[in-house]
């Protein structure tokens, strides 16, 4: 976000807040930053009336009466003892002025029309010219927790929009209400793809048939791909002793993002929150030479993470996580070609989804803080050493990264792929990540060619990374218009009358027999309602067979993607079919 826009956001939080004190007198600010499409300010009104979205229009109106008299900012520092005195009755501002003046920060009040409030600064000199009155608006309320904790009071999030000109605005609005159109959780339903249950619980997606397809179709395209790489599967349990990521520092980082399981024994099991620490255990199962590695292992097996409720979003954030993970135990020298290894993969899948092309992708090469080194466990020294080799590499392949400071892994440096969808949105998918970490701590060995013991590094890397997240972004990206590869049914055949029925099915058949999924619709319904049904259902194809094409021992062809109608031999037809299933 350029800086004279995140100025403009944050004084429009500011904005906002004294908009909603002229109307709430008894609401209590909290905090209002500036975010990537505007800004929010979180309010306490448990003191009297809450508004609702019905009353945005009357806050907004305020805001823009307002701005009329912003026309400057002016600052003081203040002492803890001021500053509380000025908000001895807003609980929330108090606790805020005691983390500052932990940290031995300055603390400051910035006022502008004759509304102060605490905050560091990054506003408008002069609001009233600055800001553009047709290029904002408010959006919606939310809750949300204080600090994000929900141990802590719900509070009233007041979400609005802003950018620096009405036409930019009016363009992100259209892409909102394309957004709404594609939402996965809608079309999810409509497409019969996955569903939710009370019983089960939140955050526990129930996958149809139709949705389980995909996920295999999935899963099967990235083990066809990377098996030509030397990976092998492996199959580990669902829980484990604390033990293992009390080793591997897991526990340390996300014990309280874990299910603990209670048995008969005294002994403390957890379901697993990743598999890494799993997989250095088979590698440790017995001895190795440097003649075995690199040894590639592969696996796609849920992990479970114990998601605050208010975070759960449909099949973008879930409790059960289906990871397609893998883990390369290499020698040093080993580590370039097995990183280009696994951008090859991640290449030539996210090519079958038409993601991998020039402009529509960049890469994170994620580094560690300097400045917070407690946060990543291990040698700087080696950190230095495992981020020049990524960097190494990504540079080598001519990848268009840039350095990323403090979005590391705990234990070691990574590639992060950044996708765009088809709606601009950019999405974090695949990964490649470098740790001489945990076969530290696991004391990892193998035989080098002179008979000492050498530590093996560890990359660990993911392709779709959350198969449920790669879903909701798919379902997404293509509107439910899946590629022909993905499409959990490909083709629908329907015959015009029962007197077309034999030939259809032998049709049906054929296509069978090269395994293409088919639905074959002999019901009683009309022929309008039947192709209906598969333009709802956005089946890449559907074959109509009727008296012409008996005689002709033809199909007639309907494309879903470009609405044409073509006649082919059932050869042509199944040529023409396998080829684009192939891409």
């Amino acid at each position: 976000m350029e800086k004279q826009l995140e100025h403009k956001r944050h004084t429009l939080a500011h904005l906002l807040a004294a908009a909603v004190l002229e109307q709430y007198p008894h609401a209590k600010l909290t905090l209002g930053p500036a975010i990537d499409t505007g800004f929010y300010y979180d309010i306490d009104f448990s003191g009297g009336e809450t508004p609702g979205d019905a009353d945005l229009k009357q806050i907004q109106k305020g805001m823009k009466k307002l701005i009329n008299k912003w026309t400057e900012f002016t600052h003081e520092e203040v002492s803890a003892d001021k500053v509380k005195e000025v908000f001895a009755d807003n609980p929330y501002k108090l606790e805020l002025i005691e983390e500052i003046s932990t940290r031995d920060e300055k603390i400051t009040l910035y006022t502008c029309g004759g509304f102060t409030d605490l905050c560091r600064g990054g506003h408008c000199d002069n609001p009233k010219e600055e800001i553009n009155l047709d290029a904002f608006k408010l959006d919606k309320i939310a809750g949300a927790y204080w600090r994000g904790d929900e141990k802590n009071p719900m509070l009233t999030r007041i979400y609005g929009i802003a950018f620096d000109t009405k036409e930019e605005l009016e363009t992100y609005e259209r892409q909102i209400e394309e957004a709404k159109a594609r939402d996965h959780r809608k079309l999810g339903k409509e497409l019969d793809l996955f569903t939710f249950s009370d019983l089960v619980g939140p955050g526990l997606p129930l996958f149809t048939p139709k949705g389980t397809m995909m996920r295999d179709l999935i899963v099967s395209k990235i083990m066809s791909i990377q098996g030509r790489y030397g990976y092998q599967k492996v199959t580990i349990p669902h829980i484990t002793k604390s033990d293992l990521y009390k080793t591997s520092g897991h526990w340390d980082k996300f014990e309280d993002e874990l299910f603990h399981v209670k048995g008969k024994s005294d002994t403390e099991f957890v379901m697993k929150p990743m598999n890494c620490p799993h997989h250095t255990q088979i590698y440790d199962s017995s001895p190795r030479s440097y003649k075995e590695l690199p040894i590639r292992y592969a696996e796609t097996t849920m992990v479970y993470r114990d998601e605050q409720a208010g975070e759960l979003i449909g099949l973008g954030r879930v409790r059960s996580i289906t990871q397609d993970d893998g883990h390369v135990f290499c020698t040093v020298d080993q580590i370039d070609q097995e990183v280009e290894n696994i951008v090859n993969v991640i290449k030539e899948f996210y090519t079958s989804v038409g993601m991998f092309t020039d402009g529509n992708y960049w890469v994170s090469l994620s580094i560690s803080d300097s400045s917070e080194p407690e946060k990543y466990l291990g040698d700087p020294e080696v950190w230095k050493r495992a981020e020049a080799m990524l960097e190494a590499v990504a540079t080598r392949l001519n990848l268009p990264y840039q350095r990323i400071e403090g979005e590391a892994a705990f234990y070691g440096p990574k590639l992060d792929f950044m996708f765009k969808d088809a709606l601009g949105r950019e999405r974090q998918l695949a990964t490649a990540q470098l740790d001489f970490v945990q076969p530290e701590r696991f004391n990892l060995e193998y035989t080098d060619n002179e008979g000492k013991k050498q530590r093996p590094v560890m990359i660990h890397r993911a392709v779709a990374g959350s198969l449920e997240r790669f879903m909701a972004i798919m379902i997404e990206h293509f509107a439910g218009n899946f590629p022909l590869w993905l499409s959990p049914v490909q083709v629908a055949v329907i015959p015009v009358a029962d007197a077309h029925t034999a030939y259809a099915s032998e049709v049906a058949e054929k296509l069978k027999a090269t395994e293409f999924r088919i639905e074959f619709d002999d019901s009683n319904e009309s022929m309008g309602k039947k192709i209906r049904h598969a333009k709802k259902a956005k089946l890449p194809y559907f074959i109509v067979i009727g008296d012409k094409e008996i005689e002709d021992k033809t199909v007639t062809l309907e494309s879903r993607d470009t609405g044409e109608s073509t006649t082919h031999s059932v050869d042509e037809l199944l040529t023409k079919l396998v080829a684009e299933r192939n891409v």
